[in-house]
């Protein structure tokens, strides 16, 4: 139960810092739609990546370096879910930016969760 609180937190943590950079780069950078929201990915993915190790799954029993590299295939797969899912709401249904990005980090932190849980920060079994 406290390892899913800290997850939300996190999460939530790492898509304010995921929205604030992209509001920068679009506003104050000028930056296509589709890199000012790669831009917010990465930064977001070392908010999410320190507080998933060392809140959400702290009693994980992965080494740093193990976890750090499961966790960037995790990331990786959300963020294809994510950009692939605001280009087709955004480029291809012509919906909102902000909907279309919500909605993307929405889904994209559901197949997060589940690979974080059962993959990237999987308890060691006890001998």
């Amino acid at each position: 139960m406290r390892s899913g609180i800290w997850f939300i937190l996190v999460g939530a943590s790492a898509a304010l810092t995921h929205l604030s950079i992209y509001f920068v780069a679009t506003h104050g950078l000028d930056l296509m739609n589709e890199w000012a929201n790669a831009c917010g990915f990465v930064i977001a993915f070392f908010v999410s990546f320190t507080g998933h190790r060392f809140l959400s799954f702290k009693d994980s029993g992965t080494s740093l370096h193990q976890s750090l590299f499961r966790f960037l295939i995790t990331a990786l797969a959300g963020f294809l879910t994510n950009e692939s899912i605001f280009v087709l709401l955004f480029r291809v249904l012509g919906l909102n930016d902000w909907f279309a990005l919500f909605t993307a980090i929405v889904g994209a932190a559901v197949l997060t969760f589940l690979l974080s849980k059962f993959w990237a920060f999987k308890k060691k079994p006890r001998p």
